[in-house]
């Protein structure tokens, strides 16, 4: 069963993996905590904005996959970025030496945001950015 009022709630204490494959990201909570339309959030994670104004493209395994993926880089950034907006504005903004001066928002728009997730994995084991 899709979990959204629990979702919800997590991202306003911080307390649940926004990830959860369990649990369906909602998509209007989000866009309220990164203060983002729905357009500008599904161009953040590399979809149409059209994707996120229909319930049943909202849902579907692609776009829920892509918010996961975005929310788990800024969960996993946030403490050290200073917060919530600082990790997005790193998200969309930083260049990342590693990977020839992309963003982790490039990344994850074509795909690769496993790569910035061991990326991330280095960087937390003491490695060189």
């Amino acid at each position: 069963m899709v979990r959204k009022a629990q979702a919800a709630h997590g991202m306003a204490d911080g307390n649940q993996a926004f990830y959860d494959a369990g649990i369906e990201v909602p998509v209007d909570a989000v866009a309220d905590m990164f203060a983002m339309s729905r357009a500008q959030l599904a161009q953040t994670v590399g979809l149409s904005p059209e994707v996120l104004q229909k319930a049943r493209l909202r849902s579907a395994r692609k776009t829920q996959a892509r918010l996961r993926e975005m929310l788990e880089i800024l969960t996993r950034v946030a403490d050290w970025a200073g917060g919530r907006m600082q990790a997005m504005a790193w998200y969309r903004a930083q260049p990342i030496p590693a990977f020839g001066g992309r963003t982790a928002e490039a990344l994850v728009k074509t795909g690769q945001a496993a790569a910035v997730r061991d990326y991330l994995d280095h960087l937390a084991l003491g490695g060189y950015a």
